[in-house]
Order: C-alpha cells, then sequence, then structure tokens
C-alpha cells in the first residue's frame, strides 16, 4: 500500500474520530441542558408550593445519583430537628418482613385510642376490620405498629434505624444538624420510637436520605414480599389513605404522612415523605399534621416534570 494511500486512511479515521467525538460532547452538553431545565422546573414547583405554606421546609432529591433537585428553606430544613412520626413504620416494617421476622399477612386490631406509656396515640382513619401490612401502611394504624414493635428489641430497632442512614448526616448540604435518638430500655419506648414520637429526632435531609435507601431496596427486590407489600401500601396510601394529598399531582405516587409532636407541646409538626418517579420528595411542617404535608406535595408533583401537562 502506498504511502498516500496510508495518508488518505489516516486523515480519514481521524476525521471519523473527530465527528465522533463532537457528537459525544453535543450529546453531553444536550444532556446537561436538559437535566438544568429538569431541575429548575422542578425548583420554580417547589417555589410555588411554598408560597402557598411559606414556613414549609420542602426538598427533593434525584434517587440514582443523590442530588438536590429542589428546595424550599434548605438551611431551616438542615437544621430542623422534629420527631419523624409515622414517616418511620415503612422504613422499619420493610426490613422486618425482608428478614422473614413479620408476615405482611398478619392482621391486627385497631384500638382506635392507644395508650402506651400513659401517652395516648388517635388513629384518625375509619373503622376497619383487622388490618393486614397493606391496609395497615395506607391508614397508618398505631395500633398495627405497636404490635410489630412489641416483636422489635432496642438493640434490633437501632439497628434498622442505622441501616437506613437515618441517623447520620445527608450528604447534601455541609453544615447541617445530626439526628439525636436515645435507645429505649422497654418495650413500651420501643413501641413509641418505633412510631417515631418519642427518643428519636431527624432532619427532613436525613428522612430524605432514608427513604432514597428505601427507594433503592424497591428497586433491588422488586418480587419480594417486602417490596410487593411496600409498594402496595405506600400507593394506597397516596391514593385513598392518609397520603392522599399527594397523589392529586397527576402522577403515580408512594408516600407516607407523619404527624407528631414534642413532649408538653400541644401543637403538632407534619411530615410527608415519599417517591414519585425518580425522586424523593420530603415536605415538613413546623405547624400542622402530616395530611397537610401530603397535600403540600401533590401541589410540588402536579407542577414538576413528572406532569407533563404541567404549566409550572
Amino acid at each position: 500500500m502506498g504511502w498516500a494511500v496510508q495518508r488518505k486512511m489516516k486523515l480519514s479515521t481521524v476525521k471519523r474520530a473527530m465527528r465522533i467525538g463532537l457528537v459525544c460532547i453535543a450529546i453531553l452538553f444536550l444532556s446537561a441542558l436538559a437535566a438544568r431545565a429538569q431541575k429548575d422546573i422542578w425548583q420554580t414547583a417547589v417555589d410555588g408550593a411554598a408560597r402557598t405554606m411559606p414556613s414549609a421546609r420542602i426538598v427533593v432529591v434525584e434517587i440514582k445519583s443523590g442530588r438536590l433537585l429542589a428546595s424550599a428553606h434548605l438551611e431551616q430544613a438542615a437544621r430542623t430537628l422534629a420527631e419523624p412520626g409515622s414517616t418511620l413504620k415503612p422504613l422499619l416494617l420493610f426490613q422486618l418482613i425482608a428478614q422473614g421476622r413479620w408476615q405482611p399477612g398478619r392482621r391486627v386490631a385497631c384500638a382506635r385510642n392507644l395508650q402506651i406509656a400513659g401517652r395516648w396515640l388517635h388513629c384518625s382513619h375509619p373503622a376497619l376490620p383487622p388490618m393486614d401490612a397493606r391496609s395497615a401502611l395506607a391508614w397508618s394504624c398505631n395500633s398495627y405498629f405497636a404490635e410489630v414493635a412489641a416483636h422489635t428489641t432496642p438493640n434490633e430497632l437501632e439497628t434498622m434505624l442505622r441501616t437506613t442512614g437515618l441517623l447520620a448526616p445527608s450528604r447534601l448540604v455541609n453544615q447541617q444538624a445530626v439526628a439525636i435518638y436515645h435507645r429505649a430500655d422497654n418495650v413500651e419506648e420501643t413501641q413509641l420510637e418505633f412510631l417515631g414520637v418519642k427518643g428519636i429526632r431527624v432532619t427532613p435531609l436525613e428522612l430524605a436520605g432514608a427513604y432514597r435507601w428505601l427507594a433503592t431496596e424497591l428497586e433491588k427486590n422488586p418480587g419480594s414480599p417486602a417490596a410487593q407489600t411496600l409498594r402496595a401500601g405506600l400507593g394506597d396510601s397516596a391514593s385513598f389513605g392518609m397520603a392522599g394529598g399527594a397523589g392529586l399531582g397527576g402522577v403515580p405516587v408512594m408516600g407516607k404522612t407523619g404527624t407528631a409532636e414534642r413532649d408538653g407541646v400541644a401543637q403538632t409538626h407534619g411530615w410527608f415523605a415519599g417517591l414519585a418517579g425518580n425522586v424523593v420528595i420530603v415536605v415538613y411542617l413546623p405547624a400542622g399534621r402530616g395530611m397537610d404535608a401530603a397535600q403540600l406535595a401533590g401541589v410540588v408533583i402536579k407542577n414538576s416534570p413528572l406532569n407533563r401537562g404541567a404549566k409550572p
């Protein structure tokens, strides 16, 4: 083969490589633009929702990357420590079912007004027959989860909480508060901690991280009894159950509410933690109920990139 032919072939190869390189650069550039646009839409959706409840702390985190997509009052969310209430229930139930230590078909009757260690825990859901795990998640039945907690030791409860990452700082910001946790000493304290009303206080950022962990586990084990139960129960919750307001955004959501109060403080604070599309959404209201937080999450979702018909 002559020198001229070889040179021509080399030039052709170089040009082809340059074309491929330019195409790759263009794809990366367009992908970055699309990601930026998606993030801007999320932030606009969060800003709009936050205007209706100015005290709300809201965070939206991408499940796969752990990247913060949008937030409202991020600095306050990083410093806020509050009892997580019933948002703990899915995180703990998933692990117990996955370990074969709780059967999702087991049914427990609701006492309606449950008393634990002198503390009253009222269920506001409709009167229902004894519930299995799916129904208990949908309606957040305290009697059901108190029974689950009674089969859990304090050491096991702490291990499960740490497994989710809930008790460790999030990686979303540098300056932040860290969860406060006091390990239970007896069955009743374990039940109250399992229900998220005593012995534990977390930030919205930490709760978002824990639900990201849950999303990853559901993705890794889609056909397991634990994943099927959690998907169904949290889907019901955000459809017609206690977190029903989150489902008004027009896209499928799995979510859980939480309402709690500090000892000696009558005012409640409200939580919503949920999974929608490729994101985790956490809403915290310093004054309010879990149902209010779920309603606000629904407003965010309605105007988000998940809802193609939205016009944020």
